[in-house]
């Protein structure tokens, strides 16, 4: 397989359709404006910036429209872009620059001392403004301007050539870059694109961040092949997207917390919402009272599951059972494979839990520069070892039991802290849980719950929460701390940062 110039073949098909825009600036480009953005970042990377094929080019800023041009502009030159987390501390993206180590660095001007630290440290990093250039900084508006596009498409190349790298939150270790590549996108697309059958006529308002895969994957990229449009504010604002969803979006995809939001709005209803014809959900499992709050307006909310080292989409549920088969992720989409084993690599059987394998071209070649942490996660035949602790229904459907590291075991007890989350979840009070394991000299460990409560419902304490578990889970199941908090720890796609909830038992 092949990697083509996806855009340049997709401007000559569509050249006049809308492809992007961006919700602050009002920037639009239509696919033949947006191949020729994305040549010019090619060329300007090549003319001004002094890069080659196979150099890495980072960005640090928020959500922008420009993200994407500056993407395919890396496929079109040979680059491989990084996008970094701007929600990291210097010291904490300096680790990310020392293993990738780019070139360039792309910034925006909200970033501006951040880049510069940055530069101190890697004094030949060449710095690149997004939003006006100081002293000896590049001004990427004018660089671009200056350069003369090559729109022709570039030449094929190996479908596995590194394209972006995306990091890992690195919270067990040493950040790991994840390796993307235009087959990963393709097959995401067959993955995703298709169960939901997206067409050049879908409006996608996208909300989750571009240093994630969700925030390129779901489903921008699979979008754009299709020659459908693509909406990027720059950050996600509850009051801002139920506009975007009601006036211009037909698909969204978010997370159990964007979802949270959106019914928090005073203007929230399934009639002011009914031209979005396809909800996804993903990060985390979607509670069973937001699952009925979203189909008791007539919103039927498909969760799903996939890792940045499965470009992302393994499964997808059905419309038409999100609450039937609520906590379930669904199916393996068309291009993966899946097996549930033991610890000795034997199949397990039906609603037996084991470690999730994945297989297909769908998975990552590895981590950059860490020849180790990839022989560990992918073996010889090409499973990618997920960590991830899964079970399969007789119907086929499949749900994720826990994370392997956060499985505890108290009194000799295997725990799952995803199966009491779910049951503490259906608590009407009750908005928000987690559970870590916590030391305990009898139990060896036992289980520490942190929970929000819903606005205006009675708090319930501890004995009451206990009472409630003991009801529906074995007595070494049911923590044996509750607390409340005003919010739990996340990380910019929504996901409890669970070290952060560790580090106070």
């Amino acid at each position: 397989m092949q990697m083509f110039d996806l855009l340049a073949h997709r401007a000559r098909v569509t050249p006049e359709r809308p492809a992007l825009e961006d919700l602050e600036s009002g920037e639009r480009y239509d696919y033949a404006g947006l191949n020729e953005r994305a040549a010019r970042l090619a060329g300007a990377a090549r003319e001004h910036w002094g890069l080659e094929a196979g150099d890495r080019l980072a960005y640090l800023g928020h959500s922008r429209a420009e993200f994407f041009a500056m993407l395919f502009g890396c496929a079109k030159a040979g680059l491989i872009l990084v996008p970094l987390n701007w929600r990291l501390a210097v010291p904490e993206l300096t680790v990310l620059m020392d293993d990738c180590t780019p070139r360039a660095l792309i910034f925006g001007a909200e970033f501006g001392d951040a880049a510069v630290a940055l530069a101190h440290q890697q004094p030949d990093l060449k710095l690149v403004a997004l939003d006006g250039a100081a002293g000896e900084q590049r001004d990427y508006q004018r660089d671009l301007a200056d350069t003369t596009p090559q729109l022709s498409a570039h030449p094929d190349k190996d479908a596995d050539t590194p394209w972006y790298l995306l990091y890992t939150s690195g919270t067990t270790g040493k950040p790991k870059g994840v390796i993307q590549t235009f087959r990963m996108m393709m097959a995401n697309y067959f993955n995703i694109g298709l169960a939901v059958e997206l067409t050049s006529s879908d409006v996608l308002l996208n909300v989750l961040p571009l240093f994630h895969t969700a925030g390129i994957n779901l489903y921008s990229s699979a979008v754009f092949l299709v020659g459908g449009c693509v909406l990027v504010p720059r950050s996600f604002e509850p009051d801002q997207a139920l506009r975007v969803l009601e006036q211009r979006a037909t698909v969204f995809f978010g997370v159990p917390a964007v979802y949270q939001a959106l019914l928090a709005q005073p203007g929230f209803s399934g009639e002011r919402l009914k031209s979005v014809r396809s909800w996804g959900c993903g990060g985390a499992p979607l509670s069973l009272p937001i699952a009925k709050q979203y189909v008791d307006a007539g919103i039927h909310v498909r969760t799903g599951m996939g890792m940045t080292e499965t470009a992302p989409t393994v499964f997808l549920l059905d419309e038409d059972r999100v609450i039937e088969k609520i906590g379930s992720v669904g199916r393996p989409q068309l291009l993966t494979e899946v097996r549930i084993v033991d610890l000795a690599g034997d199949d397990v059987g039906c609603d037996e839990a084991g470690e999730l394998w994945i297989r297909g071209p769908n998975i990552t070649p590895g981590y950059w520069g860490q020849p180790e942490a990839t022989a560990q996660a992918i073996d010889e035949q090409g499973w990618l070892h997920s960590g991830d602790i899964a079970r399969r229904d007789a119907d086929g459907d499949y749900f994720i039991v826990d994370r392997l590291k956060d499985m505890y075991i108290s009194g000799g007890e295997n725990v799952y802290p995803a199966e009491v989350e779910y049951v503490l979840g259906q608590h009407e009070a009750i908005t928000e849980v987690a559970v870590v394991a916590a030391s305990d000299e009898r139990w060896g460990e036992v289980g520490a719950a942190f929970y929000g409560v819903r606005p205006g419902a009675p708090t319930p304490d501890a004995e009451t929460l206990r009472a409630f578990c003991r009801d529906r889970l074995a007595g070494y199941k049911v923590p044996k701390t509750f607390t409340q908090v005003d919010a739990l720890p996340r990380n910019a796609l929504g996901k409890v940062t669970k070290q952060v909830l560790r580090e106070n038992t």
